[in-house]
């Protein structure tokens, strides 16, 4: 670091992001990318001339995108703001309001006390309970701007929409900020309550679910006038945040249902097939609703079976924090994939079995 840097970031941990391996092929679990490829209709964007448009600057105010996203979801376009990715969404929030803190729990997404740090944000850690999930009643009259992940990032548990109305109705006076990236492998979104609470910001994102974490789109969905607040963020820092590319891709994308319907589907399945086979290795963890599973080995650490997979040629997520040291994020890819890492588990289990 400089002598010259801002001595309010001098002891900022930025996030660090999975690792996207340029020297060697790997079956990538490590990412929660999509394994399959876009919709059809978003590849036909490329066949339109699209190319030809790159001279131009992209619309501003993403009118068209927000618009596409606020049908699909029965919103008015002013409750839908674009964004370049969650995390802008996300950061977006947390500038606009936590000025009176925030809350989040012990173990979750990793952004979120990146952060409270950069803007200097008086942070609340509330631990989850011993299985993972959290207890809604820990997040009443917090005083403070509450995040939740919901599914839950790492641990993948899910909290119904009763209990998300619970901290809604508690917290009146602060806004609760739901971050669905995982949302629609089979879980109920929060979306809707937006047309009932004015205190509610909902965040989502088309990298997983709608295979384009490369284009880099998402959005926040709330009432009118919390968006209007995160509106004047985005243009005071950011206002072109979504490519023109992505914007096209982003609708076409958000228009196919059927295949968005068929991709999820087929993820949640071999979701299901992977954890009975790593259940019979003798692999444990909270039950997943999303594109991931987090687990743990009975007699193998965290830091072993990440590492012997890599060996094989398998990437997974690791994360060295002491609650969950000995846990792995483990994507789902597709099914050849996950017959790959059975078969890599299985000779690793084989292996300690008879050393």
């Amino acid at each position: 670091m400089s002598r010259f840097m801002n001595r309010y970031y001098s002891d900022l941990e930025p996030y660090v992001p999975g690792e996207q391996p340029r020297d060697r092929k790997f079956i990538k679990l490590n990412t929660n990318e999509s394994p399959y490829p876009p919709s059809p209709a978003v590849l036909d964007c490329f066949n339109r001339g699209l190319a030809e448009e790159l001279r131009l600057y992209e619309d501003p105010t993403n009118r068209d995108l927000n618009a596409a996203i606020a049908k699909y979801y029965n919103l008015s376009p002013d409750m839908v703001l674009a964004t370049g990715g969650s995390d802008e969404a996300l950061e977006l929030a947390f500038m606009a309001y936590c000025q009176d803190g925030a809350a989040y729990a012990d173990v979750t997404y990793g952004f979120y006390p990146v952060f409270s740090k950069l803007h200097h944000i008086d942070t609340k850690i509330i631990p989850l309970k011993e299985d993972f999930t959290i207890d809604p009643k820990d997040y009443e009259h917090l005083g403070r701007a509450i995040v939740i992940a919901n599914p839950n990032a790492p641990t993948g548990t899910y909290l119904c929409r009763s209990e998300i109305e619970q901290i809604l109705k508690t917290n009146p006076d602060h806004v609760v900020i739901v971050d669905e990236a995982y949302v629609d492998f089979g879980n109920e979104s929060m979306i809707p309550l937006t047309r009932e609470y004015d205190n509610l910001v909902v965040t989502q994102t088309f990298s997983k679910s709608r295979n384009l974490a490369g284009a880099r789109i998402a959005f926040a969905a709330g009432n009118s006038e919390l968006i209007r607040d995160m509106e004047i963020l985005r243009n005071s820092r950011n206002p072109y945040n979504v490519t023109r590319v992505s914007q096209r891709l982003g609708i076409a994308a958000i228009n196919d249902e059927e295949y968005f319907r068929k991709c999820c589907d087929v993820i949640v399945s071999t979701r299901e097939w992977t954890k009975n086979e790593l259940e019979q290795l003798g692999f444990s963890g909270p039950e997943s609703h999303t594109n991931f599973l987090f687990v743990k080995h009975e007699r193998l650490s965290g830091e072993e079976v990440c590492q012997k997979l890599r060996e094989k040629g398998i990437l997974v997520r690791h994360f060295t924090s002491q609650r969950i040291k000995d846990y792995n994020r483990i994507t789902i890819g597709s099914m050849a994939e996950m017959i790959a890492l059975s078969d890599a588990l299985k000779e690793i289990v084989h292996e300690t079995e008879n050393r």
